[in-house]
This record gives structure tokens, sequence and C-alpha cells, in this order.
């Protein structure tokens, strides 16, 4: 099952927020959309999950226009972070997977699983106000997968976390992978692209500047020349 981006475009009025964008992400890849805060990514994802019509081009997965795909194949992280403040964590698993169609039987065995994988076992009765800002984080991310989607979009989803809860979410992505999930995330940060990307993409104001390999976008932009005049001596550069 593919995800395929052929020339799309979102236009608002006189301002063009991505601009023929094409890429293809295969089933089972890490993709990672990769832009400062401007660059598209959110546009992207909000035209991939038809929360917003292309301006032109076309999105498809298995084929299919994302209009017509089951949602429940689809699991999304947005940037703007929201669960219900008064809920306890566990039940707001719950009433997510739901929602995606799964019975409270079923869920059980995954809750019990990510709570303990993203150590929140003492937090599982607690109310989401009470967390802190990197645990609510766990807790909407393992919502947003709960229910096994085939695809997942995941929005800045290192934005504000410790260095330990990083390599959580990390560790999370990859086995993820492994089990078939196909994920598209978005950062502005190379670092967390290098350590899980398949392929990438770069985008500058709605424009692609690469699509590809990590190892392609090392060749092409990796090496860098540079040149130095001084009126110091050979000698006295090497004494420093």
């Amino acid at each position: 099952m593919t995800l395929q981006l052929q020339h799309v475009t979102k236009k608002y009025k006189d301002f063009t927020a991505v601009n023929d964008l094409n890429f293809t992400i295969e089933k089972g890849e890490i993709f990672g959309l990769i832009g400062q805060n401007g660059a598209g990514k959110t546009t992207t994802f909000r035209m991939i999950l038809d929360l917003q019509e292309t301006t032109a081009g076309t999105i498809t997965w298995d084929g299919k226009s994302v209009n017509a795909i089951n949602r429940d194949v689809l699991g999304y992280l947005p940037e703007e972070r929201g669960i219900f403040p008064t809920m306890k964590v566990e039940d707001q698993l719950y009433f997510f997977g739901e929602l995606r169609g799964m019975k409270k039987a079923e869920l059980k065995k995954e809750i019990d699983f990510w709570i303990s994988r993203f150590e929140l076992e003492e937090k599982r009765k607690d109310k989401a106000e009470t967390l802190s800002k990197g645990n609510q984080q766990k807790v909407q991310l393992i919502a947003s997968f709960i229910h096994k989607p085939q695809f997942l979009i995941l929005d800045e989803p290192f934005s504000g976390l410790d260095p330990v809860n990083k390599d959580l979410l990390k560790d999370a992505i990859l086995l993820l992978k492994e089990q078939g999930t196909t994920i598209l995330f978005s950062s502005h940060q190379m670092d967390n692209v290098e350590e899980l990307c398949d392929h990438l993409c770069l985008l500058k104001r709605g424009v692609s500047l690469f699509s590809g390999s990590l190892l392609d976008l090392k060749k092409q932009y990796g090496k860098i020349k540079l040149a130095v005049r001084t009126d110091w001596s050979t000698t006295q550069l090497l004494a420093l």
C-alpha cells in the first residue's frame, strides 16, 4: 500500500502554501517531511488526511483517492496538542480506541503495553491536566496509533520532549515500523531524520528542494568547500 502525491498544490487566494509537491511513500517506510515553520508541512498533512482540499494535483492511498478510503486506516498526531484535561489517562485511550471501532477487550492489551512502554504506569489513573507536558504528549501519541493504523502521521512529534522521552518515542516509531505501519512525520531537526527515515522531502515555502533517500541527500549536498584567507604563515597556523 503506497501513499502518492502527484503535482499537489494548495493556494489560499494569492498565497501558495504548497506548490507542485511530488513524493511517494512505500508500505512500512518511515518518511520525513523536513522544513521550518511555514514550510507547508502541516498543510500537506491536512490534505493527505482530506481535512483540506487540494487546489490541484492528486493524493492516493493504495491507488484510491484519500477522500474515498476508510478513515480508520489512518492515525494522526496534530501539532496542536489536545486531550481531554479532566479525563483519566487510561479512559482517554479507551475512548479514542473505541472511536476507531475497537472493542474494550482488545484495547486493554494495547493500552497496557504502551502505558508500560512509555513509563506511564503510575499515571494511568491520573487526570490529563495533572500531567507534565511531556507526559501529556505521550498520551496523545499513544491515542494516535492505539487502533493500529496502517498509515500514521506525526506532526512535530519530538517538539517539547526531553532527551529521555525522545528516545522512547524513537524506539516506539521503529517498533511500529517493524509491525508494518507506514509512518510520515515532520521535523525541523535533521538528527531525528537521520536516525529514523528511509526517505525524506525538504520543504521551503511550500516548494520541495529535495525528495529521496538520506544517502542521496548527503551525496548531493554533503560536500562543502571552505576557503580561508589569512596573513598568518603555515608555521603559525600549525602552532595553534
